[in-house]
């Protein structure tokens, strides 16, 4: 069993999730218009109102049997295969937890922890672009509707994630299957491509991400190099 809550509008979902977890199951928030969505490393994720999903998950620590870098992993692995089922189009992890389809960034995924009522919890963030056409100022981003020209009722395609997203998280698979489909899945993986690293742009070919949450890459000068987040972005 689990909780899911439906908001017209708030600035965060998982600011909104504190006040409505539940200790007995996991909670879960939604809202088609979020007007202040946090993002990675304290950029916004800012979606046009209803035609957009942010989401977040309230799950506590102690149910989670894998690494903090594992479940970012899992999260990401399980948000690209439910795309890719209900599109049947590539979906592809973007190095490390963006959602790749068809070349368009859809999706951004964010893990806090927050102790609420004395207990410890993972709250996942997820925002999902679902039938934005505009993307004129994000060249990069895109989604499900114009990657692939599938359109979705919104409120039964947030009930389906939600319930395809408990579903896994009540069986979370072993940390080596994670991080085989993990680098199964990575975008641009054995592809050379350009990246930016300090002030130098360098070709270079993904090779794998590992368990500590690195990403290894063969540099066309350097050689096979170990970076972690925000220490190179790949210019795509």
């Amino acid at each position: 069993m689990s909780y899911l809550f439906h908001i017209e509008n708030c600035f965060s979902t998982i600011d909104e999730i504190v006040a409505l977890v539940n200790e007995d199951e996991p909670t879960a928030v939604f809202t088609f218009n979020q007007t202040k969505g946090r993002g990675q490393y304290g950029k916004t994720w800012i979606g046009k109102p209803d035609q957009n999903m942010a989401y977040s998950l309230a799950v506590k620590t102690s149910e989670i049997p894998i690494s903090n870098t594992f479940l970012n992993y899992y999260t990401a692995i399980t948000v690209r295969n439910f795309l890719a089922n209900l599109t049947h189009n590539v979906v592809q992890i973007k190095w490390p937890n963006d959602i790749i389809m068809n070349g368009k960034k859809v999706c951004g995924i964010l893990i806090e922890k927050k102790t609420i009522n004395q207990n410890e919890y993972f709250i996942i963030g997820i925002g999902i672009n679902v039938l934005q056409t505009d993307f004129s100022d994000l060249p990069k981003a895109g989604s499900i509707l114009s990657a692939t020209g599938f359109s979705f009722e919104l409120k039964a395609f947030a009930s389906r994630f939600h319930r395809a997203l408990i579903r896994r998280f009540a069986n979370i698979s072993s940390e080596n299957q994670i991080l085989e489909d993990y680098n199964r899945f990575l975008f641009r993986k054995d592809q050379i491509c350009v990246f930016q690293i300090a002030k130098m742009r360098q070709n270079g070919i993904i090779k794998s991400a590992d368990s500590s949450g690195f990403l290894w890459i063969e540099l066309e000068n350097e050689g096979l190099q170990k970076f972690f987040h925000k220490e190179v972005e790949m210019l795509y």
